[in-house]
């Protein structure tokens, strides 16, 4: 049975040791669990590891915000008495204030898989300040539900932003522990980093595929991340959030979603598989309407589709998230060619450039869309490209063979 970081951290006795001689601080969520479900606060805790201070992401350390964009305060810890402090509040990264309560800082977040989940950004500042003046991370590694498959393009410089902190491609295909290594190699941090790696962790095993369920509760990283199917489609369904069409939220398949009012569905889904019978053949897209009781087109009824992943002819590793939702966009544009179709910012604390462009990584995937003359091989070959390139670099941070 996999055995998490932070678990071989409590069964570590030179470890424990080492941190109660230490001021200690966490980064979490209330997906920051143990197998038994016991927070992260209490199993340290209960290890006779006290903390002097812990942080919380984007949603929260108690994980309340349901809606994005929607700040967390600093609080004192009712239970433990210590100041968490928000890293999605008045700043997105620790202030040298901050940075004052402790030695060292355990990073225990469950992550997607996905550069614009924002706790992938918060990791790299974590480790950014903390290389600054000589604090040591540590990250708890914990599961990619993901798995270890690649896809989309790399975030040009241009377009960093909080949720795109690094040059990476979309669907990165690592844990945050082998995120971590590639971040202090790719901006050669002079960092005291510990990555405490899971053991018996199969990444790419049938049928966990990175997350089995057999052996792990599902804790909802975030409100709107609420299964395994969500977390492994969020590299293409994210993008929606960038334009005007509703990606579900505020119903109860969140981010499984792609419709809006005066849409056919059908139409929709009949030009995606002409334009791309490839990337379907093993996942089921089934028309729909839906209703959103927030968020975009509140208590109007949308047409569009919902993705499915949970059936027997699902394979893993030939998955196209971002592909199928590309070619959802096209299909808009050549059946709506007149669709106010992108959002205008501002959109996660950029005031300027449009929230599909920050998202995309680039302005390619937008400017694709709208230019009525471009194919598929166009955008196909311009993913390939960058797939290949990433699957390379990589290589030396994998942690889980």
């Amino acid at each position: 049975m996999v055995r998490l970081g932070l678990e071989n951290l409590l069964a570590n006795a030179k470890y424990k040791k080492y941190l109660k001689s230490k001021r200690v601080a966490v980064v979490g969520n209330p997906a920051s669990v143990t197998k038994d479900l016991v927070h992260t606060m209490d199993a340290l805790s209960k290890g006779g590891i006290q903390l002097s201070c812990a942080f919380g992401p984007q949603h929260g350390l108690r994980g309340e915000k349901q809606d994005n964009m929607i700040e967390s305060e600093d609080f004192l810890d009712p239970k433990y008495k210590i100041p968490i402090f928000s890293l999605y509040g008045e700043v997105r990264r620790p202030t040298s204030k901050m940075l004052e309560h402790f030695d060292i800082i355990l990073f225990d977040l469950q992550d997607v898989g996905c550069r614009i989940y924002t706790f992938l950004t918060t990791l790299f500042y974590v480790m950014e300040d903390c290389a600054r003046i000589g604090k040591e991370v540590w990250v708890l590694d914990r599961p990619n539900p993901a798995g270890r498959p690649v896809e989309g393009s790399y975030l040009d410089p241009h377009f960093f932003s909080f949720v795109g902190g690094a040059e990476i491609v979309m669907r990165h295909g690592l844990t945050l522990g082998e995120a971590a290594l590639w971040y202090k190699s790719h901006k050669n941090l002079d960092i005291q980093l510990k990555v405490l790696p899971m053991t018996r962790y199969e990444i790419k095993k049938s049928p966990g595929y990175g997350w089995d369920a057999r052996e792990l509760s599902w804790v909802n990283p975030s409100p709107n991340m609420p299964n395994i199917s969500t977390a492994r489609m969020y590299a293409g369904t994210v993008l929606i959030e960038g334009s005007k069409i509703s990606e579900g939220r505020g119903t109860t398949r969140p981010l499984e979603l792609f419709g809006a009012p005066g849409f056919d569905g059908e139409k929709i889904v009949r030009a995606m598989t002409k334009m791309i019978p490839q990337h379907l053949k093993n996942v089921g897209l089934r028309t729909c309407f839906f209703e959103p009781t927030f968020q975009k087109h509140t208590k109007k009824l949308c047409s569009g589709f919902q993705i499915h992943i949970d059936q027997k002819n699902y394979k893993h590793d030939s998955f196209k998230p971002y592909r199928i939702v590309a070619s959802a966009f096209k299909a808009v544009r050549q059946l709506y060619p007149d669709y106010d179709m992108w959002l205008s910012p501002p959109y996660e604390y950029e005031k300027i450039k449009m929230p599909i462009d920050i998202l995309s990584g680039s302005s390619f995937l937008r400017e694709w869309v709208d230019d009525s003359s471009a194919k598929w091989g166009d955008l196909e070959r311009h993913l390939v490209k960058d797939e290949k390139r990433w699957l390379l670099e990589r290589k030396p941070f994998l942690i889980y063979k």
